[in-house]
């Protein structure tokens, strides 16, 4: 079995020099080849020139490639295009993995019994939280990428974390890549892109395993600690599930927003002002904000859809 580590990256060389160093002092037994494809998804800072350097060193281990296609999944298309493991796993530019890490991840997969594996991925806080945001949710928050299902290996029941994956090469030939839609493309949140794919292994029948012994450990900048960019990150959020999954709500709706998601935008905004506690108030505006999504993204849906419609019956002009 041959291993390749696919590093996405954008504009973060300086992170990116310290995941690499992480990655570079993995335990693998000597009888498995393996190597890394950072893919550069077009940055504008000395990723190129950083990882020029780095290559040079470790030619054999380290490879670079430029995706000038914008967005992660464009980039993560490219790495299992270009790469050449059996297995591709896959982890962040800012990500600091632990030594078993790799071997952790994907020993189980050479057999073919699994058609994946995510492992857990700790969020690293340097100061201290934030009165409305509790230890338990730092660790739980999709926000933050925290992934835990308990001490024991294991199936997957529930997709994996992008940031902590590998994935059989066969695999990912039958049921195809990222989708290109979803996926963080600059500062667009819009996500999914890795839950959409585990779903879709899932619904084909394969199974994805659980290791939790696979651990990364993921910085959480200040800037991501803030209100304002968790309820961004909401919003989204709700935007990306309407894209992955559809319109799931049914019954009557008004330009495509059904009914029940405007009851429940005007429920949780009314807890949200009568909440006391800050936790329990920024917890209700958490579900404002990804309902806001849900919202405009079956606005958008309805519109494109009707759209379309009047593309396809508009009677041509003589």
């Amino acid at each position: 079995m041959k291993i390749s580590v696919v590093v996405c990256t954008y504009n973060r060389s300086q992170v990116l020099l310290k995941a690499l160093e992480s990655i570079a002092v993995q335990n693998i037994p000597q009888s498995v080849q393996w190597d890394v494809l950072v893919v550069d998804n077009n940055s504008s800072d000395q990723t190129r020139e950083v990882m020029e350097r780095y290559c040079n060193q470790s030619p054999d281990r380290f490879n670079y490639i430029l995706e000038s296609k914008q967005g992660l999944s464009h980039a993560r298309n490219a790495g299992i295009e270009k790469s050449r493991g059996d297995v591709v796993a896959f982890t962040d530019d800012d990500a600091i993995v632990e030594p078993d890490w790799l071997w952790n991840l994907t020993s189980s997969l050479g057999r073919g019994e699994w058609a994946g594996a995510g492992g857990r991925i700790i969020p690293v806080w340097s100061g201290a939280l934030p009165k409305w945001l509790s230890n338990d949710e730092l660790n739980s928050i999709g926000t933050y990428g925290g992934f835990y299902l308990g001490p024991e290996a294991g199936p997957l029941t529930r997709p994996f974390y992008g940031g902590n994956m590998a994935i059989r090469r066969e695999a990912l030939e039958r049921y195809g890549g990222f989708r290109v839609d979803l996926g963080r493309s600059s500062n667009n949140l819009q996500g999914r892109e890795d839950v959409e794919l585990a779903n879709r292994l899932f619904a084909a029948g394969e199974q994805l395993r659980y290791e939790p012994n696979a651990v990364i450990r993921h910085p959480v900048a200040e800037s991501r600690m803030t209100k304002s960019y968790v309820l961004r990150w909401h919003y989204w959020d709700g935007r990306s599930e309407i894209a992955d999954t559809g319109q799931f709500e049914k019954g009557p709706s008004i330009m495509g927003v059904p009914f029940v998601q405007i009851r429940r935008l005007l429920r949780w905004t009314l807890q949200a002002m009568v909440s006391i506690s800050p936790q329990k108030r920024f917890f209700c505006q958490r579900n404002v904000w990804i309902l806001a999504g849900y919202i405009v993204s079956s606005y958008h849906s309805f519109r494109h859809r009707d759209t379309r419609t009047q593309a396809s019956t508009r009677v041509p002009s003589e």
